[in-house]
């Protein structure tokens, strides 16, 4: 077999925007997940809009421990220059304000909308009747009913498992095999791909805080 020969690829940098958040390059061998034309294989889990403007994600997913805001929806959709996914409750907040937020974040341009794992089946049902985005619907346990979900309309799964998330993800991609699975990647390049390797069609990446990285350029600038 004769080996797949790798294809150069330019890579044009500014002399501004040359320090930017890059995901872990492993990321590009999971399959990705493609929405509205466009594929979809790292999300960049973070609301901070200066991260959100200096990243190569392919996308990002916006969720906070906060009841959500139309205003930071808003916010987060105007700075992006790449697709969002935005949080619209279902942990603290429940019921027709989740549908409405999910309803409000279409409008507002969101590619699609993440409710929390408390969230009923029944309001997934209403969020999926509603709009047209994708309803990402958070699994964080084995002992979610994944078909359940499925019929209520999720149509993606967005696993969040801490260790376990490769597991959780392996036990549905062997009922489910074709159904889309966005997952935590873990913090290594081991984890990563055993969460590939698992099934996980896109993998969500956690960056490192704007403080911690202004803290790492303050040391340098104090050195030299």
């Amino acid at each position: 077999m004769v080996a797949k020969e790798s294809k150069f690829v330019p890579e044009i940098k500014g002399a501004l925007r040359n320090h930017v958040i890059e995901v872990p390059s492993i990321i590009r061998d999971c399959g990705g997940i493609k929405i509205f034309g466009k594929r979809i294989k790292s999300l960049l889990f973070t609301t901070d809009v200066a991260l959100i403007r200096n990243s190569n994600a392919d996308a990002i997913i916006a969720v906070y421990p906060f009841t959500p805001q139309p205003l930071i929806t808003q916010a987060l959709v105007m700075a992006a220059d790449v697709p969002v996914f935005c949080g619209v409750g279902g942990g603290i907040t429940q019921g027709k304000r989740v549908i409405n937020l999910a309803l409000d974040a279409e409008f507002k341009g969101a590619m699609g909308v993440v409710v929390n794992a408390p969230t009923a089946n029944e309001i997934v049902h209403k969020i999926r009747a509603t709009i047209d985005i994708p309803v990402i619907v958070t699994v964080i346990s084995e002992d979610e009913d994944i078909s359940k979900r499925i019929e209520a309309g999720a149509t993606i799964l967005n696993v969040s498992g801490g260790k376990k998330t490769a597991q959780i993800v392996r036990n549905i991609r062997k009922r489910f095999p074709e159904f889309p699975i966005i997952a935590t990647g873990g913090p290594t390049e081991s984890s990563i791909r055993e969460t590939i390797q698992a099934g996980a069609n896109a993998i969500t990446f956690t960056p490192p805080t704007s403080a911690s990285i202004m803290g790492n350029l303050m040391d340098n600038y104090r050195n030299e």
